[in-house]
């Protein structure tokens, strides 16, 4: 094992209450369902299971919004890490925030054409390439925080929001940014780990995922901008 064996697992926030179907990208104050409260609860119950093993989990890391803070909260219950707020794993800006979600009326509005133009960059909000380059940046400071804390073998904790999550892995599987959101393999709470042989080396890092709150999607209703 390399003296510089880290990993860095990144958990996506848990259902948010929105019952009027809000894209809420970084608008303040939307707080978690309790399902959501439910669903993150599993995931710092199995990074607690982890940690019971063996796993040396020392640094905890989040995006400064409402939903995210309150995921971290029981992964700092039951593991006892502070949470460390960090702006660049905070939700992708967008053009629709604050919109309801209905594509015929979106479609029918002049104002919003111009941010349709172009899907790949996206045209309508933050680009893919600028979420890819932050994200990789701040989970590669998680794992330096994690060694520097734990030596060889740490792990860190990130949680943070879908599309930024989906493009680092992306970008760190060497596959095009651009996607249909329909693919993306980012359920709510899941866990989607980046494991460095070497946190200082070019080579790609492993990336493995898991569901903890699986037996909680039935019925539940995903928005962009979560």
């Amino acid at each position: 094992m390399s003296s510089s064996h880290v990993k860095v697992h990144v958990m996506r926030h848990g259902e948010v209450e929105n019952p009027e179907r809000i894209v809420y990208g970084r608008l303040p104050e939307y707080h978690l369902s309790a399902l959501g409260q439910k669903m993150v609860r599993m995931s710092a119950e199995e990074f607690k299971r982890m940690s019971d093993e063996g796993a040396n989990i020392v640094y905890l890391a989040m995006s400064p919004l409402t939903r995210t803070r309150e995921s971290a909260a029981p992964i700092t219950e039951l593991l006892g890490l502070e949470g460390h707020p960090d702006e660049r794993v905070i939700e992708a800006d967008n053009h629709f925030e604050g919109l309801h979600v209905n594509r015929e009326e979106i479609l029918k509005n002049p104002r919003h054409w111009p941010h349709l133009l172009n899907p790949l960059r996206p045209s309508w909000g933050e680009p893919f390439t600028h979420q890819a380059h932050r994200m990789a940046e701040a989970i590669k400071d998680a794992g330096a925080q994690a060694l520097a804390r734990g030596g060889s073998g740490a792990e860190a904790i990130v949680v943070s929001h879908q599309l930024p999550i989906w493009m680092a892995r992306r970008s760190a599987e060497g596959k095009f940014l651009p996607h249909d959101p329909r693919t993306r393999q980012c359920n709510l709470a899941s866990i989607t780990t980046f494991e460095f042989d070497d946190l200082w080396s070019p080579q790609r890092p492993k990336i493995s995922y898991k569901e903890p709150a699986a037996p909680l999607y039935s019925g539940v209703i995903q928005l962009p901008g979560s």
